[in-house]
């Protein structure tokens, strides 16, 4: 006891009181008239066009029941959520994880939208004359399929019956900021995903993508991005549908994240050249660098180029290049073709390439893997390569050099068998005993950038990487 009176203690109670009352008012609080649209069979919504896609506010949520039968409903979203209170277009999943499909083939734009563009995508984000034009901001899309739009398939818009674009997308961002797409599905599209120069800070996270691109054409992709800011991570890239001359992933990108992925197919992995619209995003700080880290690249037999990674640009202007360093490291990279694989195809002796504690497998005799097309500045750590490897197939103009490469011994299998679990099965963690399981150096890799994750397989999600006391090569740290 301390002998004060009831009454003295009255202010201070008060003082309190007022106190929290002004955190309570600075806090943010969940918006009152925050809604939710719920749309299935068995809802009061059963279509989509029952959305007020011209309205939504930030906090606001659509669920889209997964039926045994697609959605047909085609739409933009031209409107922003806010950081705390995001816009959600969600999927509900059915019993055995069934995604809701929304199929573009003989689709329907809602009466009251009108957009341009609309033979680009399903679902197309920013460009609007109904509702208003925006630049759409906080908007999250996730457990979506999403597929059928591309040449050849018909759709129900403002302008009568309409046949989708060639380059036509699932997903068409013109533009947009802090978007983010998780857990979608993505196939039989002309390009999977597109993002144009006018988007920023963008994520595509355990989204599956595969089997679009455009027959005898090699200008759609599985996802052909040109973003200030984008981050690819735990996503897989299945092939393209035959024919297709596309890439697995083509990026123009300032600020570039490419992580924990399984890629696989394409006329290369990787295109990461120039940006092209984007003028502004070749005065970016992060244009010229690009970080590919704990990937799994496979590149099959009869594929129309042995090369893995075109880095650089590809319009002519060497100005306009992406100069470097990329930084290539932890990645997995296996070639199943008998023939000739090139690593790295750097555009000039100008790009950079730091390409540390990979592990790049090639079925043919090592002799067949080259780091380098011709050009280009790569610089190597830690790494295993088949023995008898070779800086080019050609006459090297640029540079290659090498730094505690080929683990194991020539002339022992350690030296053409990096010990994967079951190669023809695809899994290619290293085995407890495996030649390529040996301890290596910490990657370079700047800040914020470090290993967390495990690649997802065609068996497995993605998982977190254990912790380890020593650094293995290659894009997984677990032994079964």
């Amino acid at each position: 006891m301390n002998g004060s009176h009831p009454r003295q203690q009255a202010p201070a109670r008060l003082w309190t009181l007022l106190v929290g009352l002004a955190t309570l008012l600075a806090s943010p609080l969940p918006s009152a008239r925050a809604e939710t649209y719920r749309i299935g069979p068995a809802e009061t919504r059963t279509s989509l066009s029952q959305v007020p896609w011209d309205r939504l506010l930030p906090g606001d949520i659509v669920e889209i029941v997964a039926r045994p039968e697609p959605y047909r409903t085609k739409f933009v979203l031209c409107r922003r959520g806010t950081q705390a209170e995001p816009i959600i277009i969600r999927g509900i999943l059915g019993p055995n994880g069934e995604r809701p499909i929304l199929d573009g083939e003989n689709a329907v734009t809602p009466p009251g939208l009108n957009f341009w563009s609309e033979k680009r995508g399903v679902i197309k984000i920013g460009g609007a004359n109904h509702p208003d034009d925006t630049m759409p901001a906080w908007i999250t899309i996730e457990n979506l399929e999403i597929t059928n739009a591309r040449h050849d398939v018909f759709f129900l818009g403002r302008d009568g019956l309409t046949e989708y674009a060639g380059n036509a997308s699932a997903i068409y961002v013109e533009k947009g900021e802090n978007l983010v797409f998780r857990n979608c599905r993505f196939h039989h599209c002309g390009n999977g995903f597109l993002s144009s120069h006018e988007t920023k800070s963008i994520l595509l996270e355990g989204c599956h993508i595969h089997d679009n691109g455009v027959a005898g054409s090699i200008l759609e992709h599985n996802s052909y991005t040109e973003t200030e800011g984008i981050t690819f991570q735990t996503c897989r890239f299945g092939p393209l549908i035959k024919g297709a001359g596309g890439t697995a992933l083509k990026d123009r990108s300032a600020g570039l994240v490419v992580r924990y992925n399984w890629i696989e197919g394409g006329n290369r992995q990787l295109d990461l050249v120039d940006a092209q619209e984007g003028e502004h995003l070749r005065g970016k700080a992060e244009y010229d660098s690009a970080f590919v880290y704990g990937n799994v690249l496979v590149e099959y037999e009869g594929n129309d180029n042995n090369q893995i990674v075109h880095f650089g640009g590809d319009s002519g202007i060497p100005a306009n290049n992406r100069q470097g360093p990329l930084w290539f490291c932890n990645n997995t990279v296996v070639s199943f073709r008998k023939e000739k694989t090139c690593l790295f195809r750097l555009s000039t002796n100008r790009q950079r390439v730091e390409a540390q504690n990979n592990i790049v497998y090639v079925e043919a005799e090592g002799r067949m893997l080259s780091i380098l097309d011709e050009t280009g500045d790569a610089h190597l750590q830690g790494n295993w390569f088949k023995e008898g490897w070779r800086k080019c197939h050609g006459d090297i103009q640029g540079s290659v050099t090498d730094n505690e490469t080929l683990i194991g011994k020539k002339g022992t299998e350690a030296a053409t068998d990096p010990g994967f679990v079951d190669l023809t099965g695809l899994d290619f963690r290293l085995r407890a005993n495996a030649a390529a399981r040996q301890p290596r150096p910490a990657t370079g890799l700047p800040a914020p950038h470090i290993l967390t994750i495990e690649p997802p397989t065609p068996t497995r999600p993605a998982q977190r990487r254990p912790a380890e006391t020593v650094l293995f090569p290659g894009a997984f740290g677990s032994v079964p």
